[in-house]
């Protein structure tokens, strides 16, 4: 059945605990052998990181929703689908420049955008923009190195981006070239 999930293998499924029981291994080891400073200034990192997570996604989250619902599917697909070509890769880094926060932010609108109809390339390209040309971010860089190297950084990572989205494209196995609808969530919902 095409909507089954393949099964992974027990070493597949065994590695996120295995990553894990390495991570509290190194912890255990620094908090015998060695100095625990270390220690407390990730544990403080660690908290302001996830206070700034759960200040930040909840908004995120329901903004993304709306756009689900409200975006009808066939919109997205005549804009950044199949045949939307040069304008679609427009419409991503415009909505990618315009955007601001951190970068996890962006894949939950990542994956709205594939599940509309978005092609993969045009989801990698609003990745890659979103990563290095908001324009908050492009303003600080501005003030710090100035218009002349700001402008040739975006002349030169533009094109990259947009070269590496179709590569990435065409790396991707056939049944992720675009999302069905049935594939992502069942019913179809716009």
């Amino acid at each position: 059945m095409s909507g089954e999930r393949p099964r992974r293998s027990w070493p597949a499924r065994l590695a996120p605990w295995a990553l894990l029981a390495a991570a509290l291994g190194v912890w255990a080891w620094s908090a015998a052998f060695g100095s625990f400073d270390y220690g407390r200034r990730v544990g403080a990192r660690l908290g302001e990181f996830a206070l700034e997570m759960a200040s930040f996604l909840p908004a995120m989250f329901v903004l993304v929703g709306l756009f689900d619902v409200w975006v009808p599917r066939a919109t997205v697909e005549r804009h950044l689908g199949r045949g939307a070509g040069a304008a679609g890769v427009f419409w991503v880094v415009l909505l990618a420049t315009l955007q601001a926060g951190p970068l996890y932010a962006a894949f939950p609108v990542a994956v709205a955008l594939w599940r509309k109809g978005c092609t993969p390339a045009n989801v990698f390209i609003y990745l890659g923009a979103f990563s290095a040309m908001k324009i908050p971010m492009l303003t600080f860089e501005v003030g710090f190195l100035g218009w002349q190297f700001s402008l040739a950084r975006t002349a030169l990572t533009l094109p990259v981006f947009i070269g590496l989205g179709y590569l990435l494209e065409r790396l991707l196995p056939p049944e992720y070239s675009v999302a069905e609808p049935a594939a992502v969530g069942g019913k179809r919902r716009g």
